[in-house]
């Protein structure tokens, strides 16, 4: 649905790393590669590579203080890593729905937490918006609620390296942010991630933490609980290489986009997210919703014909508040993540998709929906 796409000049960086013998958690791919995210992102960031976006958020509610009892809020309407790790810190995550123009964090309904939650005792410490699929969220509007109630964010950009709102690009609006290298992201270092913040010093600890916090000394000494979630040099080479067609790969994501978008305009039934007027989605992921009232079929009806074609699709993300380990959690809002849940499909996606693959798929689309 969205396998990683080389560009060719990844090899140079990583046989690099093997003539030099830099096959290590630090180099100077690891520093070059922090250096190229920090430009793209406009220069005035600081990054600490890392082994996931997960390491990243985990990281990040640490810098912020995040502890045993404490509250966090967070999207519902996201994977489990944006939720995983207030966990792992002993504090409870507090889920907020999704508004219907992007589909991420609502600032109402965040607004309508974050009150209920002091009327309670119990001011949260973090918030964690998603920009979901590549759609930036209402990121000022969350950020003014966060501001008025002097809550930070930490703003998960795992899917979104490459979008931006009124020219200010995803991953630089939060106190840290989080980005993702996985295999499937928009672009790859096998596995990775970033943390960013305008916070030179914070990232410099993020680092120290990263690297099993070793204090300066001759022998191993530690004065603090540390991480094993540094990126290799073999990785961050890989990542180098990547940063070089990024933009190549952002345009080929929205060509795909917009070639869904004239097969599904005549198709009742079938949406999909629009951008707001200064939004720029990188558009990692095609996604589709599915009204069966209008369509005749079901989202599940078009997963399955495409399945039974070899053909990859999946539902959109589960919603955090019904997830089996989450349920029991706070939850605010009025089930748009649900309705989101139930109604929608990610398509295939990845930048390398042929004209012969789509053609494909659209010929199965076509069968079922007629």
């Amino acid at each position: 649905m969205s396998s990683p796409h080389m560009g060719g000049g990844e090899q140079q960086f990583v046989n690099e790393a093997f003539s030099s013998n830099w096959i290590a958690p630090l180099g100077p791919n690891v520093n070059g590669f922090e250096q190229d995210i920090a430009s793209y992102l406009g220069g005035h960031m600081h990054v600490a590579a890392l082994s996931s976006g997960t390491a990243a958020i985990h990281l990040g509610l640490i810098l912020l203080g995040v502890g045993p009892g404490d509250e966090v809020i967070c999207q519902s309407f996201t994977f489990s890593a944006s939720a995983n790790p207030i966990c792992y810190l002993g504090a409870k995550p507090v889920f907020v729905d999704s508004e219907p123009e992007t589909w991420n964090m609502s600032p109402e309904w965040l607004e309508a937490a974050i009150k209920d939650r002091m009327a309670k005792g119990k001011k949260p410490k973090a918030i964690i918006p998603v920009h979901l699929y590549g759609m930036p969220a209402r990121i000022k509007e969350i950020q003014a609620v966060a501001d008025k109630y002097d809550i930070p964010v930490l703003e998960d950009a795992a899917e979104a390296l490459g979008s931006s709102v009124d020219g200010q690009m995803c991953g630089t609006f939060g106190r840290f942010s989080a980005l993702s290298f996985n295999g499937n992201k928009i672009i790859t270092t096998s596995g990775g991630g970033a943390l960013v913040s305008v916070d030179e010093g914070a990232i410099k600890k993020a680092t120290f933490l990263a690297t099993q916090a070793r204090d300066n000394a001759p022998h191993y000494q530690h004065s603090h609980i540390g991480y094993n979630y540094r990126l290799s040099n073999v990785c961050a080479g890989i990542g180098r290489g990547q940063m070089q067609v990024l933009q190549d790969r952002v345009n080929r994501r929205r060509e795909i986009f917009a070639a869904y978008k004239s097969v599904f305009a005549g198709k009742p039934g079938i949406s999909m997210s629009e951008e707001l007027p200064g939004y720029f989605s990188n558009r990692w992921l095609t996604t589709i919703l599915v009204d069966s009232d209008i369509a005749g079929v079901t989202r599940e009806d078009l997963r399955l014909a495409l399945e039974q074609n070899n053909i990859e699709s999946r539902p959109l993300w589960k919603p955090m508040h019904q997830q089996p380990i989450f349920e029991n959690y706070p939850y605010y809002g009025d089930c748009v993540a649900d309705k989101l849940f139930m109604q929608g499909l990610c398509l295939p996606s990845g930048s390398n998709l042929t004209e012969n693959d789509f053609e494909r798929i659209i010929s199965v689309i076509n069968e079922v929906l007629g």
